[in-house]
This record gives structure tokens, sequence and C-alpha cells, in this order.
């Protein structure tokens, strides 16, 4: 028993039973494709608006990061996250002592960068054993460990500095002022210190963030134990914190190098020039983000521009495409990719654009070149999402019109 006619065997399905074919991934691209490679001219023309739009961007966040990296580096020299732990008074009016194991305890706190001390040992210099006792220039000697010359910023003039195989010798390096008033600058020339000679290993250039290491010779933290019976307490901590930490590892340091006793611990107060930099990055940032976004519209209004004008004058490809079958799902997969491959166009020819300005700039003035990542990623990211944005409008419009009114040109 049959429910009808047979349908011939050449005849073509039924309407309800035709479905349209679908396009992967790879076909939408290249179909996007297609579409700007037959108009090279507007293409460049459009993604040119848009690289100068994202490089416009990257080069004004480029110059200024590079610009705040070299006033961050001139501000670093000066010490603006340089922090000092001294002893302070005992309630009995005494002059206090740092824990020996001070050092190793701040060193722990997560935002400090480096930690370094001097400790005072009371031994005095001289030229040599033929000098009076009590004639010591007003010079110190200090303890001082291989990490100190990095934490204040310092610098040799001639010799070395204390290292792992001169730190635990009778070795000394001598501050600029020192030096001067000893009238002793070459090294392998000996001193007489506490009843011993010591050989000059090297002299330092003038400290400005620590101007009391200029009066001062160094000697290795293990040889003062050794030759000068030090104590092993800490007179000075040097400790250097992240720019945005400083505040709070100030307000630490006192319990974290004597936890029993805060109280008898001094801590210096951060520089006012570090909260100036936080100030003017702050608003810098702001600055940089607003113009930015303007950049970046202009060029999304280059790209929404430029794709309906492609809707209205490929208006008979759109008509053909629908009559063979296209869907209106296909033709705004079509023109929405072509806008974010524009988009990408545009976004990395303006990221290397962007970059190079930087680059040339920054070297121009002897400045760090920095171009940051996440300018970069933005200013791609920003032209993809403005690109679909601006291209979802013409794709829309595109999808709905008639085949025989897309056909007709009108």
């Amino acid at each position: 028993m049959t429910n009808g006619p047979a349908r011939p065997e050449n005849a073509p399905p039924p309407r309800s039973q035709l479905r349209a074919a679908r396009l992967g991934p790879a076909d939408v691209v290249r179909l996007g494709g297609t579409g700007l490679r037959t108009r090279p001219l507007r293409v460049f023309l459009s993604a040119l608006g848009i690289a100068i739009g994202v490089a416009a961007m990257i080069a004004v966040v480029g110059i200024s990061g590079s610009g705040q990296a070299e006033v961050d580096r001139r501000l670093d020299a000066l010490g603006t996250n340089l922090l000092r732990v001294a002893p302070g008074e005992s309630l009995g009016g005494e002059k206090a002592k740092l824990p020996a194991e001070s050092v190793a305890m701040i060193d722990r706190v997560p935002p400090v960068r480096q930690v370094a001390a001097t400790g005072a040992t009371g031994a005095n210099i001289y030229r040599n054993d033929r000098i009076a006792v009590g004639r010591t220039g007003s010079l110190d000697v200090l303890a001082a460990g291989s990490d100190l010359l990095p934490a204040v910023g310092g610098q040799i003039r001639k010799g070395r500095w204390l290292d792992a195989a001169t730190e635990t010798y009778p070795a000394v390096v001598l501050g600029a002022t020192a030096a001067q008033r000893l009238d002793l600058y070459t090294p392998g020339t000996r001193v007489w210190i506490k009843g011993r000679w010591f050989s000059l290993i090297g002299v330092l250039d003038p400290v400005p963030l620590a101007p009391e290491l200029d009066s001062a010779a160094l000697v290795g933290w293990p040889a003062a134990k050794t030759y000068l019976r030090f104590d092993g307490h800490p007179s000075t901590v040097y400790v250097r914190a992240e720019d945005s930490e400083v505040g709070s590892v100030r307000s630490v340091l006192a319990a974290t190098a004597y936890p029993q006793k805060p109280g008898e611990v001094q801590v210096s107060r951060p520089s006012d020039a570090l909260a100036a930099r936080e100030a003017t990055e702050s608003t810098l940032t702001g600055l940089l983000l607003g113009l930015g976004g303007v950049a970046l519209l202009v060029g999304g209004v280059g790209v929404g521009n430029t794709m309906v004008i492609s809707v209205l004058e490929r208006r008979p490809e759109i008509g053909l495409r629908r009559a063979l079958g296209a869907t209106r799902g296909q033709i705004r997969g079509q023109f929405v990719t072509e806008s974010l491959l524009l988009s990408l166009i545009g976004g990395l020819g303006g990221t290397v654009l962007g970059t190079l300005i930087t680059a040339g700039y920054a070297v121009s003035r002897d400045w760090p070149t920095v171009v940051p990542v996440w300018a970069s990623a933005a200013g791609i990211g920003s032209t993809l999402v403005i690109g679909m944005i601006a291209g979802l409008y013409p794709a829309v419009r595109a999808s709905r019109l008639a085949p025989t009114e897309a056909l007709s040109g009108t």
C-alpha cells in the first residue's frame, strides 16, 4: 500500500528537504578575505586610518612610559624608595641595639627588593702605625656586607668592592671623604686599624643616598667580627621596597626588625618625591587612556564607513549569493569577517608603527624604550572589538536585502 504516486528517480528533493550549505570558519575567512583583495586601495586607506589611530595610542603610551621610566630612574637615584632603620633609645635613655638577625627578618617582607646593613665597630683608622692615638680625622670604621653597595646605589672609583673572597680578610674600602682625608687612593696600600694592618682594596665615589659612608672605612662583616671584635649588631639597615608599597613596608619595619621592642627602632619617612611621582602616574594614566580611546574611536568610525560603502557597492554580489542559496547568517558572517580582518590589519600595522615611533623618540632622548605589552594587546584587541561593532550594522543591512532588490541594483 502506498501513500501517493511515486516520485521520479531524477526529480529534485522536496523544498522542505533543502538545506543551505554550511560554511566552516576557514571558508568564512577566505570569503571575507576575497572582499578585501578585490579592493586593495580602499582596504589600504581604511587600514591606514586604523593604523594611525592605534599608532597614535601606542606612541602616546610608549613615549609617556619611556619618559616615566627615565623619571623613575632619576628618582631611584635620589632614593625615593629607600628607607633607613636605626636603633633609637631604650626606656632608660640608653642607646638601643638592633638584633643581629634584624636584616634577615626584614628581608622576608615580600615587597622588600633589597636590604643591607652597616655596623659600627668602634674602631679607628689611621694612615700608619705612627699616627698619634685620637687623631682619627672623624672617620668611622663600619662593618658592611657585599650587598651594601647595590642597595645604596654606590659606585667604585678605584679598585674593587668587598665580595666573598675579601670580606673575610683584613681588607678595607674607603669612602670618598675618608680617602681624601687619609690621602690614600691606591689599592694595595696598607692602613692601620685597631693594632693591625689592613689592605686597601678600593675607593668609593661619593654616595648621595648614604653620605655617612663617604667618611667611613668599610670592612667585611665577617672580618669585622674576627679582627675588630664586632658584636654583629647592625647600626643602620638600608631597605629598598617596591615604590607602591613603601608606605606599607615602613609601617611594619619597626616590628619586623625588633619584634620585642618596636618602640626602640627608628624608621625614616618616605621621600615626598615618591608621593609626587605616584600622583603624576595616576594623572598621566587617565590622560593616556582618554587619548587612546579617542584614537581608537576614530579608527572604528573609519571601519564602519568603509563597510557601509562596501555594502552599497556590492548589492549585485549580495543578491547573486542570496539567489544561489546563501543564508542571511552567511551574508552577515562574510561582512563581519571582512570588518574584523580589516581591523586586524590596521591594528597590527599600527602596533608596529607606534613601537617604531616610540623607540625612535626614546633613543633620540637617551631614554629607556618602554612599550607596555598591555598597550599593544589593548590596541589590537580594541580594534577587533570596534571592527566587529562597526561592521555589524552593514552586515545586518546586507543580509536583509532581498535577492531581487539587490540584483536590480536599486
